[in-house]
């Protein structure tokens, strides 16, 4: 007996020969497959039904009056191409059965033939047909998996386009707009590799997004690595992986960052700050797109961007043979210049309300507003934390003034690590009457704490948790009862 695939509708064989006895003759043949049988005496007649309805094998005479069986053959191929085709003929001869075979038909056979015969082409026939099925429903899964991956891809690449390009960088400033100029001249690059200059804050990591999402390697992974954070005895194994059992604690094999990367932009961070020894192996990877994991003897290719930062001058850094001129112009064809927020102050009220609309969406309040006296005390700063500190500023106040307007007094995060007045206002802390030093009350004393470790941290809520020692939403907690009228 045969079994018909699961999925599909049961096995269909349709027999066609001029001589109605023949037909006859092998559809009872059949029926012990256990199979649907229809039998055609008129060839047209059966080429116009099994193209609109078609059967899973045909079994067609060869000579017949109207249609020959190889023109059958052709226009079910034509209109029904998963039927297979069996042709049977009393006038069998060696280049009509190349022919056939040639023009798609599964098999030929000879008249008369016996049932043995017949059944066995058919069954073959059928087990062909499951395995063009299996096949076929394998490629199709694989097909649509890789169209649903590339829609996908595209759909967060244009998503993370959106949000990382252009359209994601504030202010109006000279500096600002040269700093787009550069990016727009980079719009479209593969693998020129980009060097970004700029103190801590200034955004360099948000240049070094829209390059990437700007690039015609889009679609491929963003992978930022802080150099200054790596631990020298794990940078290799980070950068470039390892294999199981490479040393101690390698207990299986590590993807490095370079093949995280792969077909897409690595984002090396403070770069300045990588070591010597680094730094050199780095430069044999630029060199030939080669990378080793440690453990391994033989290396393998790599398609990698290269975008880096840093907030050192690199050329003093040469100077001191801290860092290596040849790497330096490997990674350096072209450099971007990040300016300070204190060289385009006029930015600052376009930001800040940026970071409040911004924030208090996520805080679920409304977009407050900022009134003149707050925007004027914010332009008077000179946020050495750059843009970065004036978004934790503006974090701060939105959790003092419970997503209302913001106002001067809610921005008593404003740096003053620097500030002449420090001391003064740290020592205006102290309860009138108090000894010098922290007063006795235990919530004077954590209103003391969380204020300086707010200062210190330049209103950073999260480094100021861990200042603290206590988790960000219990400092937001604190903060917003320490604040409330």
């Amino acid at each position: 007996m045969i079994t018909s695939h699961p999925e599909a509708h049961p096995f269909s064989v349709a027999v066609l020969d001029d001589d109605p006895v023949i037909a006859q003759f092998m559809t009872d043949a059949l029926k012990s497959l256990a199979c649907q049988t229809q039998a055609y005496s008129d060839a047209r007649a059966c080429v116009a039904e099994l193209t609109s309805s078609p059967v899973d094998v045909l079994i067609t005479d060869l000579k017949m009056p109207d249609l020959n069986g190889l023109e059958v053959l052709r226009r079910i191929k034509e209109g029904a191409p998963s039927t297979e085709v069996i042709i049977a003929t009393a006038n069998a001869d060696k280049d009509t059965a190349i022919e056939a075979l040639r023009s798609g038909a599964f098999d030929y056979l000879e008249k008369p033939m016996s049932h043995e015969e017949l059944l066995e082409t058919v069954k073959m026939s059928h087990e062909e047909l499951l395995e063009t099925v299996k096949r076929t429903l394998r490629y199709q899964a694989v097909v649509k998996e890789r169209d649903q991956f590339a829609a996908k891809a595209s759909l967060l690449s244009k998503r993370e386009a959106s949000r990382w390009g252009l359209d994601a960088f504030v202010g109006e400033s000279d500096s600002m707009r040269s700093v787009l100029d550069d990016l727009r001249a980079l719009h479209g690059t593969i693998a020129a590799p980009v060097m970004i200059t700029g103190e801590s804050g200034t955004g360099k990591e948000l240049v070094a997004r829209a390059i990437h999402y700007g690039s015609m390697c889009s679609a491929g992974p963003f992978v930022p690595v802080n150099c200054s954070a790596i631990p020298a005895d794990l940078a290799e194994s980070t950068l470039f992986g390892h294999k199981k059992g490479s040393f101690t604690g390698a207990t299986k094999d590590h993807k490095g960052a370079f093949d995280t990367a792969d077909g897409g932009t690595l984002f090396l961070d403070e770069i300045g700050d990588m070591p010597a020894d680094m730094q050199a192996k780095l430069l044999r990877v630029l060199e030939d797109s080669t990378v080793t994991p440690v453990g391994c003897s033989v290396g393998h290719s790599v398609n990698v961007r290269i975008v880096a930062a840093t907030n050192a001058d690199l050329m003093i850094k040469i100077e001191k043979r801290e860092f290596r001129s040849d790497l330096y112009y490997r990674i350096a064809a072209y450099t971007i210049q990040i300016p300070p927020l204190r060289e385009r102050k006029s930015d600052i009220p376009t930001l800040a309300r940026h970071f409040a609309q911004e924030l208090a969406a996520d805080m679920g309040f409304a977009p407050p507003g900022i009134d003149s006296k707050a925007l004027s005390l914010l332009k008077d700063q000179p946020f050495p934390g750059n843009v970065r500190e004036l978004r934790n500023v503006i974090e701060g106040a939105l959790i003092r003034g419970r997503g209302g307007p913001i106002r001067a007094e809610h921005l008593i995060t404003i740096h003053r690590t620097t500030n002449p007045k420090a001391l003064a206002e740290n020592e205006a802390l102290r309860p009138s009457g108090a000894p010098a030093g922290l007063p006795l009350n235990l919530n004077e004393v954590e209103a003391i704490a969380i204020k300086r470790a707010m200062a210190v941290a330049h209103g950073n809520v999260s480094a100021a948790a861990r200042l603290l020692g206590i988790n960000r939403s219990k400092l937001h907690r604190k903060l917003a009862a320490l604040y409330t009228p």
